[in-house]
């Protein structure tokens, strides 16, 4: 069998998660908590890809790498309108500190 090993990727996938997950919680900057929960997004379509891959050996499901795709879509989405959302915070209020925007709640 050439290539890796579908464990292998799973492995990653679990790395990449781990990373985006600590990004995503012990970050400030709301630019660096979208970068971690894209990260983390990532993550789940490689999981997805690997398994639709490791099923039956020498062969890949489509639908796994189908529903990779429109997952990847969809985040995409997601991460522009979070950027944009971003960008209108950081107009009205000038930081991108999220501790000192929820002191702004009052």
């Amino acid at each position: 069998m050439s290539g890796l090993q579908p464990s292998f990727f799973l492995a990653l996938s679990f790395l990449l998660f781990a990373i985006g997950a600590y990004v995503t919680i012990c970050k400030r900057n709301l630019i660096r908590i979208v970068m971690g929960l894209e990260i983390a997004v990532s993550s789940a379509n490689l999981a997805i890809v690997a398994l639709s891959r490791g099923i039956v050996p020498g062969l890949a499901d489509p639908l796994g790498r189908a529903v990779a795709m429109i997952s990847i879509a969809v985040g995409a989405g997601g991460a522009a309108l979070g950027l944009a959302l971003i960008t209108v915070i950081y107009r009205k209020f000038r930081t991108l500190d999220s501790v000192k925007l929820s002191e702004l709640r009052g």
